[in-house]
């Protein structure tokens, strides 16, 4: 779900319409390239506002100029006094083709530039137009084109006639300015340019990050879900089964009969393990709700649930004993003590998953087969080994190794997480599932997995 505020950052949330088109150029590999990208923009409202505002203002200064200053130019040619208007009109028209065609505008307008006095207006938006729109690799040899052509009337008629050096001063800054001027539009173009192509990626960027975190999301949830509940169904499975056992031999005569407290027995301990199953579910789904699984006080001033820890290891045992499996459990590390740092609630959690998946394993897959499970730790630790084996049952090829479905996938990534390897398979007929995991936090290579998974 967006946040309002983002919401209100984005392109579509801004009136289109007070927003320039398409610019005459793109950048590609740092450089700017002339002309349209997928061809003509659709001029927009502001842009038809800014349109209409350089043609009124280069038409004014054609009908000033016509009307005040052309008739006191005596010594204007008559063949120069009488193309001065044409040519002044035609660069005011030029002005609805300077977006498409910035550069040949530029090009046609020489000679009007050269030899009207009514391209003034005209011409300062041509030459603003030329820098703002043409790579200064093609826009300056127009500007010094534009400066050689205007040079003969300067040099013959400007100088002698129209005020000397310093009206010629002020035609080549006229020229200047505007260049400038049209230089630095082009600048903050590109820089909005690239800043608009920059949030958009960036866009594109958090929508993919969104998208892989979800999705690690729900693979997070998927594993603890599997680790928790495949071992307490595979416990209700086995105690419904071998009630439905005894229940079908004692009622085909074949085996001891069985009295109401013997089934009210066996009901209780599948009903107990049931609400277990629940209570489990409610303490994963908990933590990861949870910002910070570590805190054990919410913001609503609720405990947070127990995480399971390496002390519960031996309960966890005696449940897979209880259900009729044989567990050798040998443990040679200690929650905590005077000689080493207690280990680290996360490294807990995952050796605890690792042997419930490996329990549960050898439970759905081996059934009645001796189970191994080890911890042990160096002393002073610096890593902890965890080993879960049983003998696999006869007839069961390489293809059939107990527990390689989602389970032990989920478990690998759990351990790679963690910082750990975990290993799995067949040897003279003994399955093992072995992880080493640090003692010590492993050091960060990427987005830290969510405490409590």
């Amino acid at each position: 779900m967006s946040h309002p505020l983002e919401d209100s950052h984005r392109p579509d949330s801004v009136s289109r319409s007070m927003l320039p088109g398409a610019p005459a150029f793109h950048v590609e590999g740092g450089a700017a390239r002339n002309g349209p990208v997928g061809g003509p923009a659709r001029r927009t409202a502001r842009d038809w506002i800014v349109d209409a505002s350089v043609f009124a203002w280069a038409v004014g200064w054609w009908a000033l100029i016509l009307t005040y200053q052309l008739p006191a130019y005596g010594h204007l040619p008559d063949w120069m006094a009488a193309v001065d208007a044409p040519l002044g009109a035609l660069a005011c028209l030029s002005l609805w083709w300077r977006r498409r065609f910035p550069l040949l505008v530029a090009l046609l307008s020489v000679p009007s530039g050269a030899l009207a006095n009514t391209t003034f207006g005209a011409g300062s938006v041509i030459i603003l137009n030329l820098a703002m729109r043409v790579p200064w690799q093609r826009s300056v040899p127009v500007l010094c084109l534009m400066i050689a052509a205007g040079a003969p009337y300067v040099l013959l008629l400007t100088v002698p006639y129209e005020g000397g050096w310093l009206v010629a001063g002020f035609v080549l800054a006229y020229y200047l300015v505007f260049f400038a001027w049209g230089t630095a539009f082009r600048a903050r173009r590109l820089l909005v340019l690239k800043l608009r192509e920059d949030a958009d990626r960036e866009r594109a960027e958090h929508a993919r990050r969104l998208v892989d975190t979800r999705r690690a999301e729900r693979t997070a949830i998927a594993r603890e879900m599997h680790d928790v509940l495949a071992h307490r169904i595979s416990l209700l499975s086995v105690h419904a089964g071998a009630l439905a056992y005894r229940t079908r031999r004692s009622v085909a005569g074949v085996g001891p009969e069985l009295n109401g407290t013997e089934i009210a027995e066996s009901a209780q301990v599948i009903r107990d393990n049931a609400h277990q199953a629940l209570d489990e579910l409610r303490d994963v789904l908990y933590v990861l709700r949870t910002e910070n699984a570590e805190n054990t006080e919410t913001r609503d001033g609720e405990t947070a649930p127990p995480q399971p820890k390496m002390a519960d290891l031996k309960a966890l045992v005696d449940e897979a004993r209880a259900a009729g499996q044989t567990v050798d459990f040998r443990t040679e590390t200690k929650e905590d003590g005077t000689g080493s740092p207690a280990p680290r609630p996360q490294l807990q959690r995952t050796v605890y998953r690792v042997v419930q998946e490996g329990l549960t394993n050898a439970r759905k897959h081996a059934p009645g087969s001796h189970v191994t499970v080890s911890v042990r730790a160096g002393s002073p630790p610096t890593e902890v080994t965890v080993e879960v084996s049983n003998p696999l049952p006869i007839g069961v090829t390489e293809s059939e190794i107990p527990g390689a479905g989602a389970g032990l996938t989920g478990l690998h990534e759990r351990v790679e997480l963690d910082g750990g390897t975990l290993r799995h398979g067949s040897v003279n007929g003994t399955f093992t599932l072995s992880a080493r995991l640090p003692w010590y936090s492993p050091p960060a290579t990427g987005p830290a997995p969510t405490e409590g998974r």
